[in-house]
This record gives C-alpha cells, structure tokens and sequence, in this order.
C-alpha cells in the first residue's frame, strides 16, 4: 500500500498539488469575472429569484430548484466536512483564506461553465436532455477528442472524488461513533446507492431535493452550537486565518507548522474539490434544468460555490478552529501512510522544521529507522521518535492480535508487518477532525453525532449525483447500452472502499489526482469559447430589456 500511495504522491505531484495547477484555476476565474463584469456580484440576486421558478412551460427534466440540489448534493459532501479539515490539517488555517478566494473566483467560472451546458445540450433517442463539458467541447469547438479526454477523465474522477472518499469517511466516522463494523456499513450503503441510480436523474434530482436542505439544516445547527459555545475564539480564529496568509503557520500546541506554500496549494485544491468549480461536474446536472435561457441556469449556479464553500466550509473551519482541536493530540489507531519511525528523539519546537522537510521529501537530517524495533509489554525500547498524522506521537503502544506485544518488530525501508498495530496520541485528520470539533459544543460528546448524521447524508447525495455524472460520461464515450456496467462497477468500488481494504490516504491523495484531470481539459474549452459566453450574456440583457 506504502508503495502505491508513493506513486499515487508522486502523479499528483506534477498535478493536482503542482504550483501551475491553482494558478491556472485562479487565472481562469479571474479572467471571467473581469471579462464578463463581476457576474458572481452583479446577478447573485438574480440567481436567488430564478432558483424558485417551476420553469414547467420549458424543455427539460428538472426545475431550477431541483437541479441546484442536485448540483449542491454532488459538491456538499465530505469535501466540506473531511476535506477542509485536510487542508487546515496540512496547510495551517490560511488554507481557509485560499478557499474563500477559490469560491469566490469560482462563482464565475460555475456561471460560464453552467450558462454553456445549457446552451449546448442535447436530446438523446429516449427524449431525455443532457449536456455537459463533453457536449459543447464537441458541439461548441468541433473538438471530439477533447470531449472524449474530459469524459474518460470524469468518469475516473466519479470513483475518486464522488464515490470511495465518500463512502470511506462514512465508514470511518460511523465506525468511530457508533461502533458498527466497516463492513457492515459498506453492505447497507450499496444497496440504498443502487436502488437510488438505477432511477436515474429524475429520482437522483427528487432525492437530492429533499436531502439537501435537511443535511444542511442538521449540519448548521450543530455547528453553530460549538461557535456559540467557543464565541470568544470566533475573532481570534478570523484573525489567525487572516494573519498567516503570507507567513504560513509556526508551530502551535501539536501542530508543527505550514507554509505558504501549502496554505496556497491545499486551500485552493480542496476549494476546488468542495465546490468543484471548473471541474466540469457540475454543469451536467444543470443541462437537464427548464430554465428559459441558459444564462439563467447559470445565474443559478453562482450560488453552489456560496452556499457550499462561503457558508458550510467556512462553519467547518471555524468550528476546527475555535474548538483549538486542530493542535491537539488524540488517541488513535495509526495508518502506515501516515506514520514513520525516524532515529533519535525529536523535540515539536526545535525540530518542527526538520521533520515537516522529512516529511516532504526535502533536505533533512532525519532517517527512518531500520532494524529492529525491541517491544516490552508494546513498549517502544529502541531511541526512536513515531511521526503519525504530520505530529510527534505519543504514548506509542505497539500490539497484535488486539494485544500488547512483547517481542522484535523488523522495520526495512519504512516497511512494517501488517500484523502489527501501532496506537497512542497524534494529531487527527479529516472527518475524524470535524467530529472532534463537534465535541466541544454544548452538545459535548453527543457532537459527533451531528457530524456522523451530517456525513452519512452529505456523503449519500453526493455518490447518487457523481453516478449520474459517469452515467453521462459513459454514455458519451460507449453508448447508452454501456450504462450498466458502470454502474455495477461503480458500486463495487463503493462497497470496496467503504470496507476498509483501501487506506485513506490512499483515497484522498487519488481523489486529488482525478480532480486536476478532469479539470483541466474544461478550463481549454471554457476559455477557448468566451466569446460564445459572452454573445449568451448580451442576448440575455438584450431580451430581458425588451
């Protein structure tokens, strides 16, 4: 697994976490919103009236409400729950800062991408309408091949970014609040995600309808309640968010720190990844809406970065934040992706430096130890310091079988035997960060809980709308016979991931790949067709003045 996650790190490293990747995106949207006139301002409004028409008298299979919802229920997911608590985990609370900028740049690039969808979508042999990226690359620029590249890319992108984290963070987070086996939560999910597809949009769109607004209702309520109850480290945590933007993090309680350079890459990233703007996902739900004119779809459409990045990310980070619960150390279970053993006894202050460049595969003068380990009732003997979760770990208790072990564990080349189980006190990540936080509102322990509820159903509309979209995907690339198949498959990666046979960091790190894939081939062709978006956004104002 080590070996593989390695290489996942390294692809990724020439994308989806490489320097031009969140350049290129913030360049994209910064462009838009000064080419078409701050269109993420001037028509929020109009977004909010057009979201609550029936559009019935109109071609489609969706209302604008309902096509929000499923727009929102394939982007409101563990990215807003796991995902930011990611990228505060790795980038410090600046990567907050960096989301904030990416949604709101990524209001206009949603808007362009969704008013061209629309504009561009088609009806296939059954009478249903659908578009997509793939559909105006083909139809708008005479460029199939580039359709095909964003399609397949796409298709990958829903097990990565819609399907096994998610499913992953729900087993996960279930398993730690509720005690029920992995396995048995992957069984259940499968089948209520099955029954659900097999629908397709029309049940995906009612589902998401109704999902939507009661996930966001539960998950606001509870996170409001740890904000109130921690009021007095609201403006301080505005004020560390704000203040380490261009300096990066120094170290805090367990925290070791972050750079600038990781604020910038992983809050922009997982900004990307929360609200999915320029990704191309999106604007195949959005095609099926009975808007009258696309640009109104795409008036729409500016509010899913809003309400999905400015409004529950924001919560989530606040909450971590205010809570101090990203600086401390918690008991848990320690993944071998996650954890080094390195020579020598390191001090959080002195070598925060040193290890974070470990870490990073920079010069350092650490080394991971080799040889073997000598355990005393799953004591640690030998001089060595355990990094788990980017953290010096604590209280390190070595066992197998579920008991302390006494004996030699061999270490070679940072490989370990399975058999064995490292546990003790590290920083957490992820979800398991989030329902930390919970915990320290006036709900207490009870917090999780809301965190545990809130994902279940943010994680469930998310993985029925991403299959709507490889659905779309695969029809494009292999006809609509081919559709069953994806479906069987994408189930089965659901089950797999959700049984805990993958690691999480594997996950995360493959989901960040898939994203950037996909991304950039719809960032060429948004860009190639401005012209077509801005000729849609006068014939809009021209009909709207008369």
């Amino acid at each position: 697994m080590e070996t593989l996650n390695n290489y996942i790190l390294l692809v990724d490293s020439y994308f989806g976490s490489a320097a031009w990747f969140p350049l290129l995106l913030l360049s994209v949207g910064v462009f838009f919103t000064l080419y078409l006139g701050i269109p993420q301002i001037k028509y929020f409004s109009e977004g909010w009236k057009i979201l609550f028409s029936s559009g019935k008298d109109n071609e489609g299979q969706t209302s604008p409400f309902q096509a929000l919802s499923t727009a929102l229920s394939g982007t409101v997911g563990t990215g807003n729950i796991g995902g930011v608590a990611m990228a505060i985990f790795i980038g410090g609370p600046a990567a907050l800062f960096w989301m904030w900028i990416t949604a709101f740049l990524g209001m206009t690039t949603k808007f362009v991408e969704v008013s061209l969808s629309h504009a561009y979508r088609e009806k296939n042999n059954s009478g249903e309408i659908s578009g997509g990226p793939m559909v105006y690359m083909d139809k708008g620029l005479n460029m199939k091949w580039l359709g095909v590249i964003f399609a397949f890319s796409l298709l990958i992108s829903t097990f990565g970014s819609g399907n096994m984290p998610q499913i992953d963070n729900i087993s996960s987070t279930i398993e730690s609040s509720f005690g029920i086996d992995p396995l048995i939560t992957s069984i259940v999910m499968s089948l209520l995600v099955a029954l659900v597809i097999i629908g397709g949009i029309k049940r995906i769109s009612t589902i998401a309808a109704s999902i939507v607004p009661l996930m966001a209702f539960i998950y606001l309520l509870g996170g409001l309640s740890v904000l109130i109850f921690n009021y007095e480290n609201i403006i301080p945590s505005f004020q560390i968010i704000i203040l380490d933007v261009f300096e990066g993090t120094s170290v805090v309680g367990g925290f070791l720190g972050a750079s600038f350079s990781l604020a910038f890459t992983y809050g922009v990233a997982r900004g990307l990844y929360s609200n999915e703007a320029g990704q191309g996902s999106a604007p195949i739900a959005h095609a099926t809406s009975r808007t009258k004119h696309s640009v109104e779809e795409g008036f729409v459409s500016i509010l899913e970065p809003f309400i999905d990045t400015i409004i529950i990310c924001t919560l989530t980070g606040l909450v971590i934040l205010s809570s101090g619960v990203w600086t401390e150390k918690f008991n848990n279970t320690f993944e071998r992706t996650s954890m080094f053993v390195v020579n020598g006894t390191l001090d959080e202050q002195k070598d925060s430096k040193d290890i974070l460049n470990f870490l990073h595969g920079e010069d350092s003068t650490l080394n991971n130890f080799s040889g073997d380990l000598n355990i005393i009732s799953g004591k640690i003997q030998n001089s060595v310091t355990v990094l788990n979760n980017r953290s010096i770990a604590e209280e390190v208790i070595v066992k197998k079988n579920g008991l302390l072990y006494t004996g030699k564990v061999r270490i070679y080349s940072s490989e370990i035997d399975s058999d064995f189980e490292f546990v003790g006190k590290s920083l957490v990540k992820s979800a398991v960060l989030t329902s930390k936080a919970f915990n320290k509102g006036f709900f207490g322990s009870y917090g999780e809980y809301i965190v545990s509820i809130g994902l279940l159903l943010f994680a469930f509309s998310t993985v029925i709308t991403w299959a709507y979209y490889g659905d779309r995907c695969t029809a494009y690339l292999f006809g609509e016979s081919s559709i069953i198949y994806y479906r069987i498959l994408y189930i089965l990666a659901f089950f797999i991931a959700g049984s805990g046979f993958i690691d999480t960091e594997i996950i995360w790190n493959f989901a960040l790949i898939t994203v950037a894939a996909s991304t950039l081939p719809n960032l060429i062709s948004i860009f190639l067709l401005r012209e077509k978006m801005k000729f849609l956004l006068s014939s809009y104002k021209n009909l709207h003045n008369d």
